[in-house]
């Protein structure tokens, strides 16, 4: 370097450090305090920062890459930065990012994507969209790190078109309301092509995808609790997926009690399941995911006793906890997740079945139940399964039945294992002597005592005798038993491979 130009690449460095004026975006947090935000005090170390530094206004071309410590974990960071040509993709943006995430392969280091882009750059479409090194390579790099290292999405803003395949293909989407949006054509686009004419919030807004689609996880009101909540989910997965979860400090669950009649006698009546899973692991653990879709399945990470676990649990309040299309995929995609990163599995079983009917047929609802069996069966974690109340129909299978080789099935007092509810099953037998009877007191002490002895058939002692349950629980016993059952599982080892891979149902 001459004597000449240092002092032209000390500047260019001042004018890449001190980026574009962020001013006029009042609601929004520019890049590089989202940055410290994220990372340890002190560790930040930048890669490419002079991208581009020959042109003005290109500020380390518009995004920001580099490794630095979460929680004293070393970590990769692709951070877009908005006030540069709004955070577009172009050549050396997108070198930046392959770069980056080749590095994470190479490392094996968890990923966390700040985005927050307009898409690709179509002044310098050649740049990222056509080669080897293009856009796609991105992508190809996003699939092969998939299930090798927790790869975790803050979408701060747009994530348009092609690029709105980037959270798509993370592990998970916390959004920011009214800011960010995922969309592979904005509303102007998609009425000029199709004629609809609709709004951006409405076709990709934060609370559309994290209620109605399914591609976000969670929506926050701010940059900072985005960032702060993808910080505490790192905490419960591991660096990779050669590794386990670190274990934490044990906590008791808060409340303590366990009144009687918090999961009612009556198998219609309904309850929030978050209840039952704040009684039984650590205080203040339970990391729900997806808690805005789906919702009569609940999933999410807890700690119990110091260690992570993940749970399914059906939600009798929403729906009486049955399986839906989405609540199936819900639940797949979770259990996968799981079995990558070594996190074994609680099922909560109080599920009237699968829905039936004309229009879920249509929609699918056996093959998306297929994907949560495949899920599930597949799955190598230890798994424990536990009745709450009651386990009807294929529901019970595709919450882990005792057939899907559980580590145990436990259950609690009251509960109930059958085909189906004992007012259908007495419908499905005796629907035509009931038609028969014209006498309507006759014909309801016949359902009455036809009920009464379906009943009788689903009685819990009788199952437990059939081993079909490997023990009978108090509500109050349930975390000593689970931590039990759970440290009796440590030191599981997985199946050699039989094959390539199972073929998912679509």
């Amino acid at each position: 370097m001459t004597e000449e130009s240092r002092p032209q690449v000390l500047e260019r460095m001042e004018v890449a450090l001190a980026g574009n004026d962020a001013s006029r975006w009042a609601d929004k947090i520019p890049v590089r305090d989202r940055i410290a935000l994220l990372l340890d005090p002190g560790t930040w170390v930048e890669d490419g920062l002079l991208a581009n530094a020959t042109v003005d206004g290109m500020a380390a071309d518009g995004v920001l890459t580099g490794v630095g410590e979460v929680h004293g974990r070393k970590v990769a960071v692709i951070a877009h930065d908005f006030a540069v040509k709004a955070g577009s993709w172009g050549a050396l943006n997108v070198e930046k990012q392959i770069r980056i995430l080749e590095r994470a392969d190479r490392d094996l280091l968890p990923v966390f994507y700040l985005v927050d882009s307009a898409g690709g750059r179509l002044t310098d479409q050649y740049g990222f969209f056509h080669g080897r090194r293009g856009a796609s390579r991105i992508f190809q790099l996003q699939v092969a790190l998939s299930g090798r290292v927790p790869q975790i999405c803050c979408l701060h803003g747009p994530s348009a078109a092609g690029g709105a395949y980037m959270p798509a293909f993370t592990d998970w989407v916390g959004m920011v309301a009214g800011n960010a949006s995922m969309y592979l054509a904005s509303p102007r686009v998609a009425e000029k092509v199709t004629g609809e004419r609709t709004t951006l919030e409405e076709m990709g807004g934060a609370m559309m995808h994290a209620s109605v689609s399914g591609c976000g996880d969670e929506v926050f009101d701010s940059d900072w609790e985005v960032v702060a909540a993808a910080r505490h989910l790192l905490g419960y997965l591991p660096d990779s997926w050669e590794q386990a979860p670190a274990r934490r400090e044990p906590l008791p669950p808060t409340p303590l009690d366990w009144p009687a009649d918090l999961i009612p006698e009556d198998p219609q009546a309904g309850y929030d399941v978050r209840e039952v899973i704040d009684r039984f692991v650590d205080a203040d653990s339970f990391f729900e995911v997806k808690a805005r879709w789906a919702t009569e399945m609940v999933v999410g990470l807890a700690r119990l006793d110091g260690d992570v676990v993940g749970i399914v649990a059906n939600q009798p309040s929403v729906r009486s906890g049955a399986i839906f299309v989405d609540s199936a995929d819900k639940a797949a995609r979770f259990i996968s997740m799981c079995d990558a990163y070594n996190i074994p599995l609680l099922f909560l079983q109080d599920v009237p079945g699968f829905m039936v009917g004309a229009a879920i047929e249509r929609q699918g609802i056996i093959r998306h139940g297929a994907k949560m069996v495949t899920a599930m069966a597949s799955a190598e974690v230890p798994k424990i399964t536990v009745v709450l109340r009651k386990a009807y129909a294929a529901g019970y299978y595709a919450m882990c039945a005792p057939g899907f080789e559980p580590r145990a099935t436990l259950a609690l007092p009251g509960s109930a294992i059958a085909p189906m509810s004992p007012e259908a099953s007495t419908n499905a037998i005796y629907a035509r002597r009931i038609e028969a009877i014209d006498d309507p007191e006759e014909r309801e002490a016949f359902v009455a005592e036809k009920i009464a002895e379906q009943a009788a058939g689903a009685d819990l002692v009788d199952v437990a005798s059939r081993l079909v349950v490997d023990a009978v629980v108090p509500p109050r016993q349930l975390r000593a038993e689970l931590v039990a059952r759970f440290r009796a599982a440590a030191g599981w080892t997985r199946l050699p491979p039989r094959r390539h891979h199972v073929i998912s149902p679509v």
